[in-house]
């Protein structure tokens, strides 16, 4: 799986690939975001950012040696991020939170 998260101008862009299939790109609104999750990247296992909309539960963690903890790969709520990512992601999320919580 190949991926990025970008946050601009009040939107997040999801973008996914996996291997042998076409890129998909998931744009959410950041003022439609109820809640956010973040699980760091460690040395041995990728973390995850993930946006929680109205309406729907977050994808729930799938367990197992090659998942990690991390929401299935089909969600598009989500992104599967490395330890050296965890930075850039606490800095996402801390902007999507002040400016979902300043609406």
């Amino acid at each position: 799986m190949q991926g990025s998260i970008h946050y601009v101008d009040g939107w997040i862009t999801i973008r996914k690939k996996e291997i042998g299939a076409q890129p998909r790109e998931f744009r959410i609104r950041a003022a439609d975001v109820t809640g956010t999750r973040l699980k760091p990247g460690t040395w041995a296992m990728h973390g995850y950012v993930q946006f929680v909309l109205p309406g729907s539960a977050p994808a729930p963690e799938k367990k197992g040696p090659f998942t990690g903890g991390r929401p299935p790969q089909s969600d598009p709520h989500s992104l599967s991020i490395p330890r050296r990512s965890n930075e850039a992601a606490v800095a996402l999320v801390a902007a999507v939170e002040r400016d979902r919580l300043s609406r």
